[in-house]
């Protein structure tokens, strides 16, 4: 528990933290399998820092688009793209920082979730 990781395993744990987010029923157990031998702290964080701000309006929808699982690659696209658009811009740095409050809050169930299979 708590092993430094790879930019491929990042990845990985993203694609496995956005299951969270499909409109059919979670394998919270499953999630946590991906993810154990990782830091906690940092499995949370990137779950609400990184794959939240991109898979969240999947949920929030009226008719989700994405039932089965998210594209990997658009995923991990846009999440770099977010990381890279509040580095150099002070605004979306702000402004992200209030949605990751309001994401902890809102999917708090989630983390939740997945720290009891832990």
């Amino acid at each position: 528990m708590g092993r430094a990781m790879t930019k491929q395993q990042r990845a990985d744990i993203r694609w496995a933290l956005s299951d969270a987010f499909v409109d059919n029923e979670v394998d919270y157990a499953a999630i946590a399998r991906q993810t154990e031998e990782f830091d906690r702290d940092e499995i949370k964080r990137i779950l609400f820092e990184e794959v939240a701000p991109v898979c969240h309006s999947n949920l929030e929808s009226t008719l989700p688009t994405i039932w089965l699982c998210f594209n990997r690659e658009e995923l991990e696209n846009d999440i770099e793209e977010m990381l890279n658009a509040k580095k150099h811009n002070w605004m979306k740095n702000q402004l992200n920082s209030l949605l990751v409050k309001w994401l902890k809050h809102r999917y708090k169930y989630i983390w939740h979730n997945i720290e009891t299979h832990y």
